[in-house]
């Protein structure tokens, strides 16, 4: 009997949960942390592509902060 395809045994990190767990996240608490940045900021946002590259560049960073922070999750609970 074949072995079932839902089953995975990686070596090491988990990639796509570490993605997946990324993406869920940055939706979840970057997409308002993103907007209370913008309200909070300062920043003048008149137009819509004012409004665009601000909540690129800051949830870029955003995305970058939680995706090391998952991988480095992942690893930690991997080793013990």
């Amino acid at each position: 009997m074949p072995e079932p395809v839902e089953t995975y045994s990686p070596d090491g990190v988990d990639y796509g949960w570490v993605m997946q767990v990324t993406f869920v996240t940055t939706i979840v608490v970057g997409a308002p942390l993103v907007a209370l940045i913008a309200f909070f900021s300062g920043v003048s946002l008149p137009t819509w592509a004012s409004r665009v590259s601000f909540a690129v560049r800051v949830g870029a960073i955003v995305w970058f902060v939680t995706a090391i922070c998952v991988f480095f999750y992942a690893r930690r609970q991997q080793t013990d």
